[in-house]
């Protein structure tokens, strides 16, 4: 369902069966979990966290780990303010 290396990867599945038998399978609760950081960035004008996961990490995909570390839901957070320092944690935890 999810892709290996997601941040979803190895939190439990669980089903829900309706009144009328149909059962569909969902996700549990995704807590983040302790994520300490190993270094800090300057985030640029117009930079993506996405761009930022590829240059430290190579690999563009887990930008999560990086929010995770600064305890943000959603990319856009961490990188709307130019010069803000946010943190990085190492690319497995």
């Amino acid at each position: 369902m999810f892709f290996k290396g997601s941040r979803y990867e190895n939190v439990a599945t669980d089903t829900f069966t309706g009144a009328l038998g149909h059962a569909v399978k969902f996700k549990r609760i995704r807590f983040i979990p302790d994520t300490p950081a190993q270094l800090a960035v300057i985030v640029n004008q117009g930079e993506r966290l996405d761009h930022i996961a590829h240059r430290i990490y190579q690999d563009p995909e887990l930008f999560w780990r990086i929010c995770d570390a600064n305890f943000a839901l959603r990319p856009e957070d961490l990188v709307s303010e130019p010069g803000r320092a946010i943190k990085i944690p190492p690319s497995e935890g």
